[in-house]
């Protein structure tokens, strides 16, 4: 607990926004809070309905298409109530500080949710620290007291993903960076390429940084 509220102090220190979210419909207010900021465009509720159901979280999208939205075509399509097409930032990637940066902690994911009628995971899960870019949570942070195996925060991720990130609507999906630390051992790996890092870190070559 000590290790997870120094690391958000210091997040906010460099201009991060601390907030307290609980549920993924407060999650998905949330993003399109920050959406209609980036964009300064405010969404009809039929707009938006239709918009994250087809653009953000579709049914048919998994973690690779995600992350080719975020990476590839960032720049979504939105076609407004009155007929005309309006280009829909998910990330501005020419300027950057125009993008909102939160933090969040301890976001649980039930095994099911009768809040936003989806889905839960298979069991009730808890992440420790996320980073979110626009309201998508981008960044995962695991952390473990000192003296504890970084691994274990490792094979919490394989958890995870197995368990609960695709859950609900499945925004989790969206994260392109893990970090996981035990205060005094940080190694960080991409989303995309996830599957070599596990054979490297099981293999004991972690490619990630000390520090």
């Amino acid at each position: 607990a000590a290790l997870e509220q120094n690391f958000i102090t210091a997040l906010q220190n460099q201009g991060y926004e601390y907030i307290h979210i609980y549920s993924e419909a407060e999650l998905i207010a949330n993003l399109r809070k920050q959406l209609e900021k980036l964009n300064n465009y405010t969404f009809t509720d039929t707009e938006w309905k239709t918009f994250f159901s087809q653009n953000i979280a579709s049914n048919n999208d998994g973690i690779v298409e995600k992350t080719r939205r975020i990476q590839e075509d960032h720049v979504q399509i939105l076609k407004r109530d009155n007929g005309e097409v309006k280009n829909i930032y998910l990330i501005d990637k020419n300027n950057i500080h125009n993008n909102s940066l939160q933090v969040l902690n301890q976001y649980k994911v039930t095994s099911y949710d009768d809040v936003s009628n989806s889905s839960g995971g298979k069991y009730d899960n808890r992440y420790d620290v996320t980073i979110l870019v626009n309201g998508l949570p981008l960044v995962h942070c695991e952390l473990k007291r000192r003296g504890v195996a970084i691994r274990e925060a490792f094979n919490q991720i394989k958890r995870y993903n197995r368990d609960s990130f695709w859950a609900g609507c499945g925004l989790y999906e969206y994260i392109q960076i893990f970090v996981i630390s035990n205060g005094t051992n940080t190694k960080y790996y991409s989303n995309t390429t996830r599957d070599s890092h596990v054979k490297e870190i099981n293999n004991k070559k972690g490619s990630g940084k000390k520090t």
